[in-house]
């Protein structure tokens, strides 16, 4: 294996990334319809949104059609319930039919990225099982992905898996396909190191970001969780050490809100302004 230094980024220009602004259509709370909805995000300024792997391919088209908003990922619907490093095959059978149907949405909304969380490690799944039962299933799908030019981006979760970035940067390299990216969740690493040193070292992996704030300082007092009940701008991320490096790697192109206050017009409108300063800082 190689060693750090070998999975670093080699160092770029540090000039403001072009980034996209979205939102996780999971987090938007105000209630209506998904055309509903898609007007409210349009109204508060996004340009993206990220829609639910299973949902009604007719209905969010003509909501992208009617708001204009377009589709800056989709997020894999089955990735939980019957995760690619279950036991029980039938399921891992399922979670693999889920990403399959999540990339097909992904080409007929235009996006070109699914979000998957490839395994979950606990008691009765062992670390090196959840390694070698998700790369074969993510394998079985890579064909697919491949026609429909649609990236498999591997999202950082709390999932007990993949807990460092040079980790991570070998489970994608383990792929060796162009088809096989990574989709950084920034608040989700701030409670293991440095959202900056993360992205440094996956480089061009990064396919897509989400945008979460997380806050160290509640996550002492009140318990891991609590870390992410906190605004943006008012956590522990360094958002200018953030916007660094993701120049240095060179990244263009999607930042997805995954940020709690949208369940009202008002609080989408605050979360695009609020990211409005983020791409400044």
């Amino acid at each position: 294996m190689a060693g750090a230094a070998g999975w670093t980024a080699a160092a770029a220009d540090e000039s403001r990334p072009k980034l996209r602004k979205a939102i996780m259509f999971g987090t938007v709370g105000v209630p209506g319809s998904v055309l509903e909805k898609f007007k409210a995000v349009k109204a508060a300024g996004f340009e993206g949104v990220e829609p639910n792997g299973g949902m009604d391919q007719d209905e969010v088209l003509r909501a992208m059609d009617a708001t204009g908003l377009q589709a800056a990922s989709v997020c894999c619907h089955t990735h939980w319930a019957k995760p690619l490093s279950d036991p029980v095959p039938a399921n891992r059978e399922m979670g693999l039919e889920g990403l399959r149907q999540s990339l097909r949405d992904a080409k007929r909304y235009g996006a070109g990225s699914v979000l998957l969380v490839p395994a979950v490690v606990n008691q009765t799944v062992s670390y090196a099982e959840a390694w070698d039962r998700s790369v074969a299933e993510i394998r079985k799908a890579i064909p697919l992905a491949a026609e429909l030019k649609v990236t498999i981006s591997i999202e950082n979760v709390w999932n007990n898996f993949l807990l460092s970035p040079i980790e991570a940067a070998r489970y994608v390299d383990e792929f060796n396909s162009e088809w096989v990216g990574w989709h950084f969740d920034i608040g989700n690493v701030v409670v293991y190191g440095w959202p900056e040193q993360w992205i440094r070292v996956l480089g061009k992996r990064i396919r897509r970001l989400h945008l979460k704030e997380y806050s160290r300082e509640k996550a002492d007092k009140e318990g891991k969780w609590a870390g992410f009940n906190v605004e943006f701008h008012k956590g522990s991320n360094d958002w200018p050490a953030i916007l660094r490096a993701l120049g240095t790697i060179g990244y263009e192109g999607w930042a997805i809100a995954e940020q709690g206050g949208g369940g009202t017009p008002a609080g989408l409108a605050k979360l695009s302004d609020d990211i409005t300063r983020i791409f400044a800082a």
